[in-house]
């Protein structure tokens, strides 16, 4: 069973700035996951050409089942709020999407609540820390019928704020107890390892840089395990021709 997640930057390259969503899918294709997370998901939105984006991966990806669940609504950097599932058809929205060519047995939405304060953060390659505002995260859990039995996998994007996205991935897991197994929680966590794996004790299954997309020299995505599954093949994060992060890929099999 293949397994990847992506941050794909609202589908735009950063060499040309454009959005193409055949180059979208076309990356998806390339991928050829079973079971594929995205993150930075635009539905909608005049800067990705109003497209579904999830709807063009599932596409591509050959997908029996799909979700996309907004994080904001509205436009990013513009005139947004805080989702709440209750957004009607037609309107502008970013979040996250799972994707499965496994059929899928039920889905559970878990919305991350952003640091309610604007926060001093030290980012990699700054010397002095930055003031910011946090945005409301959401996390997608699907109960799937995989290839050796009921399996539980979610996706995720958490907060970029250190301390604070422990918090989420905490509250993530404690949302998903009583959920078959195996467990898979994969995404943009925005941690380095080993820290998603001692915040969680589950195992990480999937280790390589993957941003930036030129030079990786950190990995801020992952892809963590609980129960009777293994990677059979090493991880691999493949340069496509969009996105700032690069994708994550593994095959598992049971354990």
């Amino acid at each position: 069973m293949r397994i990847a997640t992506f941050n794909i930057l609202h589908g735009r390259s950063t060499e040309d700035g454009r959005v193409d969503v055949d180059r979208l899918a076309a990356a998806v294709r390339s991928l050829d996951a079973d079971v594929l997370a995205l993150q930075e998901v635009d539905r909608d939105q005049p800067r990705s050409l109003g497209a579904d984006l999830t709807a063009v991966a599932a596409e591509a990806m050959g997908a029996v089942d799909q979700q996309f669940v907004a994080a904001l609504a509205g436009t990013p950097g513009g005139t947004w709020m805080a989702a709440t599932g209750t957004e009607q058809p037609g309107s502008a929205a970013y979040g996250i999407a799972l994707l499965s060519r496994h059929p899928v047995v039920s889905w559970r939405v878990v919305r991350l609540a952003p640091v309610p304060t604007r926060v001093p953060v030290l980012f990699k390659g700054r010397r002095l820390p930055k003031v910011v505002s946090d945005e409301p995260r959401v996390a997608v859990a699907a109960v799937l019928e995989g290839p050796y039995g009921p399996m539980t996998v979610a996706s995720t994007h958490l907060s970029f704020v250190p301390g604070w996205n422990a918090l989420q991935l905490r509250r993530l897991l404690r949302s998903l107890e009583g959920t078959p197994e195996p467990l898979v929680v994969m995404g943009d966590l925005n941690m380095e390892p080993p820290r998603p794996a001692r915040v969680t004790g589950l195992r990480s299954v999937a280790a390589a840089h993957t941003f930036p997309v030129d030079a990786p020299d950190r990995q801020l995505d992952h892809v963590l395990v609980r129960g009777g599954l293994a990677p059979v093949s090493r991880a691999e994060a493949p340069r496509l021709p969009l996105s700032d992060h690069r994708a994550l890929v593994v095959e598992v099999a049971p354990a």
